[in-house]
């Protein structure tokens, strides 16, 4: 059986899983290329663990919250390839979904890291507007392909393809900002 094959059978049978793995894997590798490429760790300073909870988070938190949102926004708007469905998913996708998704993530993500919530509060409002505004720049191009063209059970796939570059730049701003947030 080919490799795209079995794929299709294994997300048909296991959709929640497979959409939750792949999510964690390719969030993974955003993570490895931010510390490698973006941040120039060497092997000795790459950290293991920082990839290792990112793509936990990957898994546990943005694959299922991804894979039940698309599902709702095509329960409520329907699967048909038209211009105003599209904008209508597209419109909720960025003005709802990915201001409070950030925040959950960011929250997410630093609680992992043993962060107190005034710590990241701080981090929030140092951070917070540069990620939603970058992800403005991005995302609304990226599910207007996404939500005309591609069918519902490979919507995440493609979103998470695109966000390696999406996920390298979490990576690196939630990780070096850190040392600029000061805490009281």
């Amino acid at each position: 059986m080919s490799l795209i094959k079995t794929y299709q059978k294994l997300l048909k049978n296991h959709f929640m899983v497979v959409q939750a793995v792949q999510t964690g894997l390719l969030m993974g590798v955003g993570d490895v290329v931010a510390q490698t490429l973006v941040e120039g760790k060497n092997l000795k300073k790459y950290q293991p663990v920082r990839t290792a909870k990112f793509m936990l988070l990957g898994t546990v938190f943005v694959g299922p919250s991804l894979s039940l949102w698309y599902r709702t926004l095509a329960r409520k708007f329907g699967t048909q390839s038209s211009s105003i469905t599209t904008l209508k998913k597209v419109a909720c996708d960025q003005l709802i979904f990915a201001p409070s998704f950030l925040v959950v993530f960011v929250t997410n993500l630093n609680l992992m890291n043993g962060k107190s919530f005034s710590h990241i509060k701080k981090e929030l409002e140092a951070n917070y507007t540069d990620i939603v505004v970058a992800n403005w720049k991005l995302w609304p191009a990226v599910q207007l392909v996404n939500f005309y063209l591609v069918p519902l059970n490979y919507q995440v796939l493609l979103v998470q393809g695109v966000a390696i570059v999406w996920n390298t730049y979490l990576s690196w701003k939630t990780h070096t900002s850190h040392e600029d947030i000061e805490i009281e």
